[in-house]
């Protein structure tokens, strides 16, 4: 984690096609590795591991967990966490709140949101469904990602201050 990266997020509804999402951002440039989701676990992505949980071999929860393991990272409170960046990994798994598998609220904290920001953004995710989080080196990517973001359906997007935000990748 270093402190001259900045970050954007965007906020979007249960039923987002993530796959839409995600292949906007790759195609504008983002590497899989600077996203960054936390899903409700009653998305339809993250439901899937409830679901299945006794035939963890099923091929869709297969697929699921393949593609979740492609990201920097992929917290889902209260079922499970995919990481793949050491930056995410560090603030995720090394922060200073409470474990990423609470209610979401310590994630986002983690991440560079405040307290009060962690809250609000954590009661929405149990109701909006996932937040995506895109990791950039530099303001003006953050820029472009919060537009591409709102252009992808996302109900509220920002950036987080430099100072808060993960450091994307070089």
């Amino acid at each position: 984690m270093t402190s001259h990266g900045t970050a954007a997020y965007g906020m979007y509804s249960r039923d987002v096609a993530l796959p839409e999402v995600v292949g906007a951002l790759k195609q504008a440039g983002f590497d899989k590795q600077n996203i960054c989701m936390v899903l409700s676990p009653a998305h339809p992505d993250a439901a899937i591991f409830q679901d299945n949980a006794s035939s963890p071999e099923n091929s869709t929860t297969t697929r699921t967990i393949r593609w979740f393991s492609e990201f920097g990272a992929v917290v889902i409170p209260t079922i499970g966490i995919f990481i793949r960046s050491k930056d995410f990994y560090q603030a995720l798994l090394t922060g200073q709140s409470s474990s990423p598998l609470s209610r979401g609220s310590g994630a986002l904290m983690d991440l560079g949101f405040s307290f009060d920001d962690a809250k609000r953004l954590g009661h929405r995710l149990c109701d909006v469904g996932v937040l995506v989080y895109v990791s950039c080196s530099e303001a003006a990517k953050a820029k472009g990602a919060i537009e591409l973001l709102r252009r992808t359906g996302a109900h509220e997007a920002a950036s987080l201050p430099p100072l808060q935000a993960v450091a994307a990748a070089a």
